[in-house]
């Protein structure tokens, strides 16, 4: 039975390279599988997906004007699997699409994103994904102290950054994977530690 799922994390997580695993696993049973990516990220041109570990392949870029259904029910055939990378730039719309694309077209779907922002509040896609999804599940990651990393900490200079626009495009030398203790305490403190402290 298709199902939609939500696989999240916090930045640096391995979303990418997990999405990148899944497919090459359909394709070598020889089954097709469609890959879509949102049309903000494109700091490695658009339409690709990358992992930091430098494996990449090319995907469907789409913005929030896209019916992911009527692209699905267009094509002369039908996919295997649908995998959607940067998933939290969702519109409600959009995951409503996906679900009507695995109940009516039995499709799985697979959506790989961000739960939160960088100040702590939830984006639209991947609140209605928590909502829509048959099945949630989390990538885990740490903080530098060994914590689970639960929080995305922006950094400009290296010091954290709270306000501004909620869609801001980066990677490593943008944001920092923490743990809520951590990212409470940049927010208190306006600064960023190597987390080295005993606690």
């Amino acid at each position: 039975m298709a199902k939609l799922y939500f696989r999240y994390s916090t930045m640096a997580a391995g979303k990418s390279l997990d999405l990148l695993k899944v497919a090459f696993n359909y394709k070598e049973k020889n089954q097709d599988v469609i890959l879509f990516t949102s049309h903000l990220d494109n700091r490695f041109g658009e339409g690709k997906i990358k992992s930091r570990l430098g494996i990449e392949q090319e995907a469907i870029a789409v913005n929030n004007s896209v019916d992911l259904f009527k692209y699905i029910d267009r094509l002369n055939e039908w996919p295997d699997c649908i995998l959607v990378d940067e998933s939290q730039f969702l519109t409600k719309e959009q995951v409503i699409q996906l679900t009507d694309i695995v109940d009516k077209m039995k499709i799985p779907i697979i959506c790989y994103g961000l739960r939160s922002d960088y100040r702590a509040e939830p984006f639209e896609g991947s609140t209605y994904l928590m909502l829509y999804a048959d099945t949630i599940e989390e990538l885990k990651t740490i903080c530098k102290c060994g914590r689970k990393a639960t929080m995305n900490l922006r950094v400009v200079d290296g010091m954290p950054v709270f306000e501004g626009e909620q869609i801001n495009i980066g990677g490593n030398e943008s944001y920092i994977a923490v743990c809520r203790k951590h990212f409470k305490r940049a927010m208190e403190e306006k600064a960023y530690s190597d987390l080295h402290e005993e606690e």
